[in-house]
């Protein structure tokens, strides 16, 4: 006799994916022959750079790393994560104490409510912002208050209009520079006030650096960490998956204040038994090694961003182009929500985008593009779009 086995009250209280939906409306075309241009997605299309990949086969033939990893990992990642954070960032990082090594950005990112608030207490959140945030909070039965991100100041959050009332309970915050789903990037002005308003009501910040490397037109995105006195507040949480094309490799790292480092190491302690060490020699090979590789997809994301943002003004639809991330950020014409938008593309162009209300409210009127794939490939998706019949009324202003 089988019996029932219902979910715990956790379980069924964790956000629904909402990019599920959209998975499956792509996967639902492709499976009926439809050639689908899929820009709705996160997932870089470019291989890990050779060396990199180099290092992890000659390191896994090591029968040192056949055995358990060390808890917290080996001091040779740690070590490397220091030499380049010095190198890229000027800032000095202390390999012992203020180094996390983490199973992927997003572990550190769900990880860090369950270490740092407890159930009730609010966490400020970025809106639009990265929906695994919430997946963190909510496990940790904590409450989000949202920050908005508009247009008119950047995208960066405005903490003059954060209530005193919510500030004074505030806990944690989570920030994204270069932004996801925006494209926007900070200052170093900006992560100074950060700092003065996390200093002031006593929140601890999680600078979520995943697109750390990718800036354009010649200015490199700003570490949250060379800001003065950041390390008193926050931490960074800094990922393979972007600058080095391993998002499959599962590796990354918190860097930063030493207290919150410990609560992550010491929940991890419970969970985990560390990284594979041929991954952790690959990582310390990939931060220590050429970084060409880094300055080569930076300018091929460019030249997409280029050649896209180009493409969508052929055609009327005016955008910004995104200073940072893989992402573009378009305004939705006017009489369609975000998923409305979104389903006409894909069912009349063949084209699938992101719907903005899928990253928060303040997503409503926007959806993200993906620049992961090949200009010709992306200037295909807009021709396309650009043919729609309807597309006076689509468009109209």
């Amino acid at each position: 006799m089988t019996i029932e086995i219902p979910f715990s009250a956790l379980l069924e209280q964790l956000p629904k994916q909402f990019f599920a939906s959209l998975v499956a409306k792509v996967g639902a075309k492709i499976k009926a022959g439809c050639d689908v241009i899929n820009l709705g997605q996160g997932n870089p299309d470019q291989p890990t750079p050779k060396h990199i990949v180099e290092a992890v086969q000659r390191a896994a033939a090591n029968p040192k790393y056949h055995r358990y990893s060390p808890f917290q990992g080996y001091s040779f990642l740690k070590e490397a994560i220091a030499a380049f954070y010095a190198r890229e960032y000027g800032v000095k990082i202390d390999p012992a104490r203020e180094v996390a090594i983490l199973f992927g950005g997003k572990a550190g990112l769900v990880e860090l409510p369950l270490c740092l608030v407890n159930p009730g207490d609010v966490v400020l959140v970025p809106d639009p912002g990265y929906p695994d945030y919430w997946s963190g909070i909510a496990l940790a039965r904590a409450r989000m208050e949202m920050m908005p991100l508009l247009a008119e100041n950047g995208f960066l959050p405005d903490y003059e209009a954060i209530p005193a009332s919510v500030a004074d309970q505030a806990k944690l915050m989570f920030l994204n520079y270069p932004n996801n789903p925006t494209g926007a990037t900070a200052t170093k002005e900006f992560f100074a006030e950060t700092v003065a308003f996390a200093g002031k009501y006593g929140v601890a910040v999680v600078h979520d650096f995943a697109y750390g490397a990718i800036g354009f037109d010649g200015r490199k995105p700003v570490s949250f960490l060379e800001a003065d006195g950041a390390k008193d507040v926050g931490v960074e949480i800094y990922t393979f998956s972007k600058t080095y094309n391993m998002a499959g490799w599962r590796v990354a790292f918190a860097v930063g204040n030493e207290r919150i480092i410990q609560a992550l190491e010491l929940l991890q302690d419970h969970l985990y038994v560390s990284l594979f060490g041929a991954v952790q020699e690959a990582a310390a090979a990939a931060l220590l090694g050429p970084q060409d590789c880094v300055t080569e997809l930076v300018a091929l994301y460019e030249a997409r961003r280029n050649a896209f943002i180009a493409a969508l003004c052929e055609i009327g639809w005016e955008a910004p182009a995104p200073s940072g991330s893989f992402f573009a950020w378009l305004p939705v014409p006017k009489g369609l929500s975000s998923a409305e938008f979104a389903d006409v593309l894909l069912e009349r162009a063949h084209v699938a985008v992101a719907p903005g209300i899928g990253f928060g409210a303040h997503g409503e009127g926007y959806v993200r593009v993906g620049l992961l794939t090949d200009e010709a490939r992306l200037r295909e998706a807009v021709e396309r779009i650009g043919r729609l019949g309807l597309f006076e009324k689509i468009f109209e202003k």
